[in-house]
């Protein structure tokens, strides 16, 4: 199956991301959208889509959001996240994130969202992020692998 237009691969070398490949980001609207067709690596032993994949689909779909409202590439750890499993997201089908809701305070974002596959709503999804005020703890080169974070490259400014 192809993406839907505007959809581009996510490259690889991205840690426990990689578990959802291919993965495929848009980013044309006010927030960025996930999306990726359920494959083999995707299922549980029923043969639908493991609520696993389903959270980390969610997972990084909100903190995207929450980082795109903040204008921040340093990563928003994760405090809560809570997902409502409605229907299967069955092999070979097109699943893809959107964000409905992104609120930011002062140390904390909250996000809310959907999961839709061909048949409708598969998950909802909302979760509360950190916001450090920092660039995080890593000291060597930002490695943004295609761009995924929205980081120049080091040197090319």
């Amino acid at each position: 199956m192809t993406p839907p237009p505007g959809f581009e691969a996510v490259p690889t070398g991205l840690g426990f991301t990689d578990n959802l490949q291919p993965l495929f980001r848009r980013v044309d609207g006010q927030w960025p959208e996930f999306g990726l067709v359920v494959s083999e690596p995707h299922l549980n032993m029923m043969g639908v889509c493991h609520g696993a994949a389903l959270m980390c689909l969610a997972d990084i779909s909100a903190a995207s959001g929450i980082n795109t409202a903040a204008g921040k590439t340093a990563g928003s750890p994760t405090i809560n996240l809570a997902v409502d499993f409605i229907a299967a997201g069955k092999r070979g089908e097109w699943l893809q994130s959107s964000i409905d809701h992104v609120s930011l305070r002062r140390r904390f974002g909250f996000c809310a969202g959907v999961i839709e596959g061909p048949g409708g709503l598969v998950a909802r999804f909302n979760g509360t992020f950190y916001l450090p005020d920092h660039k995080g703890v890593w000291k060597g080169p930002v490695r943004d692998a295609g761009g995924v974070l929205g980081v120049e490259p080091e040197g090319s400014s």
